[in-house]
This record gives C-alpha cells, structure tokens and sequence, in this order.
C-alpha cells in the first residue's frame, strides 16, 4: 500500500512512521514547519512531501497515488484553544478529506479519542457513536471532524475509519514525560474528583492502527484501549511509585483551572507554549471508558499489555 502519514514529525505520527519503515508499505511523510526526528535516507520506500493543511492546492498533490491517509497532524499546547481548533482539529479534515476524494483514496484514518462521546464510565462507557455532546471544545472540534468524514465519504469508494484512542503511555510520548519532570520536581498535582481514565499502552496502539490499515474490512468508528479503566489519580500514583517519585498532591479544581489561565496568559505574552489551557483541563476532567468489544472482534484480539501491571516496564 502507499500510505500517507499527516503530522510525521509529531509524537505519534513519528511513532507510527517509524514502526513502518520496514514494513512492505510505501510511506510518503507528510510535514509542515518540523522536520522528521529520524533519518529515512536507508529506506528507499520512503518519501517525505513537505505540505500546509491549510492549502488545498497542496494537499492535492500530496493525495495523488495514495492508497490509505492517516490523519496524525494539528496544533497543540498553545494557549486559548477555542480560538484556533475549529481551523485546526475540523477545519484540516475538512479540506484533508476533500483532497483525499478528489485524489481517489481509498481508505482515510482519523485519529481521535473516547472523549467525543461526552462523559462515561465502567457502567456507561463509550461505544462508538456520533451523538455525544462534550463539554471542551477539543472534543467537540474533533466529533465535528469525524462527522465530516463520514458523510463526505458517503456514495464514493473512500472508506472511512476513526481509531479512538485511549490515554496512550509509553517512554517518549510527551504527556509521560511531562508528568515525570513535574514528578521529580515535586510540582505535578492533581484534582480531588476521582476521574476514569482508560489507558493504552503505545506499542499496542501501534498495533491496532497497523491492523487498520491493513484490514480489507475495516469501517467506521473502533475504541482503542486496554482491559482495566482506572482513574487518573491512581494512574498519577502508579507511575510516580514506579519512578520513586513522591505522589501527586490533591488540590481543588480550581486551583487547576487558574494555573492553566496564567500558563496561558504567559504563552500569550511572550509567545511561548502553553503547556497548559483551560480547555485541556476541561477534557481531562472528563471521564472517559470505551467499550472495545468490536476492535477486539475485528482488529486487535490480544494486547500485548492488556493491563498497566504489564505496561508500566515501558515508562
């Protein structure tokens, strides 16, 4: 297959790119303002096209002769979110997709997340509709994105797929990282309300998206996440007594919501990241448990870390 890897650069995208690299897939790297955190000059089946997702013209191009897109790439950790994720979290599908149809490929992967569903639990959680109602504005962006998707796919021979991840962990992935230079430095807290979390450890992630891509039969909306919800409070606690760290102190809400507005004011003023927003806050207080019956059934039947017991040696 040819595929192309929107946000190659990024966290995940990279990850992805790289897990393929020996694979017998062609791979066209699509970047924007980063370069690639690897060298892909041994691999003669790899391409990099530098493109804008704001410029249809360009995606056009970068469309042509490919079999399978998957959608990695858009802006994160600047301040004011609501501003800019209409643009960046529907706004690039939007044109992504267009250029995609007009180009006649086949399959198109968009990465999302539980969260669009709203609020859920163990004895609720999230099976893959499009009805939910969210409260932030990065999850309501992307519900937006998928909804376009679907229905720009309609009546035409592009299938259409959204993996909805859970919290993936794994040494390097930035949110990992971040809590353990918070951790050391005895400066990571946490919210009192306990808040479900389903995790997903990056290896296994990869495993389900390589699954989709490949799969003839993949269609539609698959939860991505492993078998034992737990809330993000004993997450913070699990890992800080595996690294040795002190664990996270508990602290009102809103003490949360105003360190972000003044990371957010910071980056604002002097044109740094924004580690942390109000929105972000907001989607991870957000209960999240997936229903995974049907990646399982389809795409994914055994994990190779199906519990955090297994997956913390990858921290």
């Amino acid at each position: 297959m040819r595929l192309l890897i929107t946000g190659a650069a990024g966290n995940l995208g990279s990850r992805l790119a790289l897990s393929l690299l020996d694979s017998p897939h062609e791979l066209r790297l699509m970047v924007h303002n980063r370069p690639l955190p690897f060298d892909v000059g041994p691999f003669p089946r790899v391409s990099i096209v530098r493109a804008d997702l704001e410029d249809p013209a360009g995606l056009k191009k970068v469309c042509e002769g490919v079999d399978c897109v998957v959608h990695f790439a858009g802006v994160l950790f600047a301040p004011r979110p609501e501003t800019f994720l209409p643009r960046t979290n529907t706004g690039y599908v939007q044109k992504l997709v267009a250029a995609a149809r007009e180009a006649g490929v086949g399959k198109f992967i968009l990465i999302s997340f539980p969260h669009v569903e709203g609020e859920t639990t163990p004895a609720r959680r999230a099976t893959g509709g499009l009805d939910g109602n969210p409260d932030s504005v990065h999850a309501r962006t992307r519900l937006a994105a998928e909804k376009h998707l679907f229905q720009e796919c309609r009546r035409t021979r592009m299938t259409p797929v959204v993996l909805r991840a859970g919290m993936i962990y794994g040494r390097g992935i930035l949110m990992i990282e971040a809590a353990r230079w918070l951790l050391r430095r005895r400066l990571l807290a946490v919210w009192r309300r306990p808040t479900w979390n389903h995790l997903l450890a990056i290896p296994d992630f990869l495993r389900g998206l390589a699954a989709a891509i490949e799969s003839e039969k993949a269609n539609g909306i698959y939860n991505l996440a492993d078998d034992e919800p737990l809330t993000l409070q004993e997450f913070l606690d699990r890992i800080a007594d595996h690294w040795g760290y002190p664990r996270p102190r508990r602290v009102p809400e809103w003490s949360v919501f105003t360190a972000a507005a003044c990371c957010e004011v910071f980056a604002s003023v002097f044109g740094t990241i924004s580690p942390l927003t109000r929105d972000f806050i907001r989607i991870g207080m957000a209960s999240s448990v997936a229903d995974t019956s049907r990646t399982k059934s389809e795409l994914l039947p055994v994990l190779e870390y199906p519990t955090l017991r297994e997956g913390v040696s990858l921290l």
